[in-house]
């Protein structure tokens, strides 16, 4: 068995001995969980292997593709192609912490992961996540400041302001991340190590503890405003200057500008946001587990997929920037 105990009858031990044996009770832990997986049909299991191993590719060569052209093309060495190679490195390595092991696990029949591996997918999973909120905050300040002080753009925007803005998000998402997974390794597993999602997700961890979760869950609750509702609530204020910008000399060329430079920003603020309000603040009781499971897929595989896309198809300084580097490929013998 996973979680070992005695076999002796309680009965007969002293009350020494009743407090020993249930001291290692307490101390016994899991070795490792079995993760369920996608709650899909088994007989279509194949089909749904090959879209979700081409959805991660897509993703990581896409993403790639945009720090590729950013790094090479120096028309994009601004502070909102900054920004947006560091949403994209995100974005790989947020869909690497949990859609290669599920493509593994669908491939070879297996659905155990170590204790170890476990915690720390919990914490990858958590410094990417928390680390996409911060960056989509920065990039909005980026857009608010282009817009509505144009002409103190270059003043305020400077290097050494977007390397803060980076390495702030990079500091307070280690240390969410490193709060919730030590918080998490303090808890004891016995018995149930059955989780029923396709990684190790916090909340579903903390269903299957055998301690008392109270103090995680006031963790979540109070980190989760930080990192996921002060953001997008600045988020919300920035646009909200930019649309009363707008207003203030409503003309076409403007607001088309506004839609150029913001259009992209927006659409993956949505993707992004959207799937959080749809799973946490609409919950429904009926086949819970599965929506949360197709939640999880969404904005671990899809958004991260159509990120690329996005900013490449509705932006003419990325498409630019590809048809120089391939025109330089056709020059070149």
């Amino acid at each position: 068995m996973i979680c070992h105990s005695f076999t002796i009858p309680f009965l007969y031990l002293s009350p020494a001995k009743k407090k020993k044996n249930m001291r290692m009770d307490n101390e016994s832990s899991v070795s490792e969980f079995l993760l369920l997986g996608l709650p899909l049909w088994t007989e279509k299991q194949g089909i749904y292997y090959t879209l979700f191993l081409v959805m991660y590719l897509t993703t990581v060569l896409g993403n790639l593709l945009i720090i590729l052209l950013i790094r090479l093309d120096s028309h994009l060495h601004t502070p909102m192609y900054f920004f947006l190679s560091h949403l994209a490195f995100t974005d790989v390595s947020f869909s690497s912490v949990t859609a290669p092991k599920m493509l593994m696990n669908m491939q070879t029949q297996s659905q155990s992961i170590s204790y170890v591996g476990c915690v720390s997918q919990v914490y990858f999973f958590l410094l990417f996540g928390d680390l996409d909120s911060f960056l989509l905050t920065s990039m909005a300040y980026d857009r608010y400041v282009a817009i509505c002080h144009p002409l103190l753009y270059t003043t305020i925007m400077t290097q050494n302001l977007c390397f803060l803005l980076v390495t702030v998000s990079w500091v307070l998402s280690c240390a969410s991340a490193l709060l919730h997974t030590f918080l998490l390794a303090r808890l004891s597993f016995c018995g149930d190590n059955i989780l029923p999602h396709f990684f190790c997700d916090l909340s579903a961890l903390l269903k299957l503890s055998s301690s008392d979760t109270t103090v995680n869950e006031l963790v979540i609750l109070t980190v989760g405003v930080i990192v996921i509702t002060l953001p997008f609530i600045c988020i919300l204020v920035s646009y909200g200057h930019i649309g009363a910008t707008i207003l203030r000399v409503p003309s076409t060329k403007g607001i088309c500008k506004a839609l150029s430079t913001c259009g992209s920003h927006l659409s993956v603020v949505s993707l992004y946001y959207g799937a959080i309000i749809g799973l946490y603040f609409f919950p429904s009781s009926k086949n819970s587990n599965e929506k949360y499971v197709i939640v999880a897929i969404l904005y671990t595989l899809v958004t991260p997929m159509l990120n690329p896309f996005i900013y490449s198809l509705r932006n003419q300084d990325t498409k630019g920037a590809l048809g120089n580097i391939l025109s330089r490929g056709k020059v070149l013998p």
